[in-house]
């Protein structure tokens, strides 16, 4: 069994404040924090080797992950478990997901956040600070929605999740229930939490991943109905003015941009070609 994780770090336990996870070259407000940002890169590795372990206990016989936080280089290849792949490095195809369509099992997500606006999400957002909104045809969603439904394409279920309540929460309502959930902090607002003590959230999670790949083979992939129109809203006309550049992508008022997506890879392709004529 090939398993695939995906790993940001908003959601992992300790981290509240985006100081704690920028990466100090790449921060563009505020002062960079580096030494908060390398011990949150720590408690981000601790959280996805628990993944693996969980992982392997299950029967993985490939792990692969992804590191899928900005910048995507944040993952100290050193400290992660020598029995997984890393991928790092942000120009690489379906970006969060990628290899996702090399032929996987099961796919885990650790370190999320929940999407862009939600009460009580810890750093919640969706892709950038820039886009307010997703839905793919009526199902409002965010980097977990249009991640599992990527996934989806090639039939691979989410098969664990973890993260902040709202993250956890959000996720498991919209792929279903069957996929294990890890909630290792509960969110007190956009910049606070009371979290879980981090060795007791890799028990958490490595606990919760194994259940979840144990399970695989039984849970569903999360397939919305394609086509489907993809409407995003972002925060200023002129950013839409950008993303409407991309053949296909039509605008529906000032500050809105949608497309048609045929299938689940169509749908993160457009969505990401967008992405870099606005940013």
């Amino acid at each position: 069994m090939r398993v695939l994780i995906s790993a940001d770090m908003e959601g992992t336990a300790g981290i509240a404040v985006w100081q704690q996870v920028i990466p100090p070259d790449l921060i563009t407000q505020g002062n960079p924090a580096p030494a908060e940002y390398e011990a949150s890169r720590r408690l981000m590795v601790q959280e996805v080797n628990a993944a693996i372990r969980g992982a392997r206990a299950a029967g993985a016989t490939e792990i692969i992950v992804n590191d899928s936080h900005d910048g995507m280089r944040n993952l100290i290849p050193a400290e992660l478990d020598p029995d997984a792949w890393l991928i790092t490095g942000n120009e690489k195809p379906l970006v969060m997901v990628c290899d996702v369509d090399k032929d996987i099992d099961a796919l885990v997500f650790t370190g999320y956040h929940a999407r862009a606006g939600t009460k009580n999400g810890v750093l919640a957002h969706s892709f950038t600070g820039w886009i307010m909104d997703m839905w793919i045809g009526d199902i409002q969603v965010g980097e977990h929605g249009m991640n599992a439904a990527t996934a989806g394409h090639w039939d691979v279920p989410l098969v664990a999740v973890a993260g902040d309540e709202a993250a956890v929460l959000q996720t498991q309502e919209l792929v279903g229930r069957d996929c294990a959930g890890a909630i290792v902090k509960y969110g007190r607002g956009r910049h606070s939490a009371r979290h879980m003590h981090p060795s007791k959230a890799c028990e958490l999670i490595e606990a919760t991943v194994k259940d979840g790949v144990s399970r695989a083979g039984q849970i569903a992939p999360f397939k919305p109905p394609f086509p489907a129109t993809v409407t995003v809203r972002v925060d200023t006309a002129d950013r839409a003015d950008k993303m409407a550049k991309v053949h296909g992508t039509s605008r529906p008022d000032g500050d809105t941009v949608s497309y048609e997506a045929r299938n689940g890879q169509h749908l993160m392709e457009h969505f990401l070609a967008m992405m870099g004529c606005a940013g």
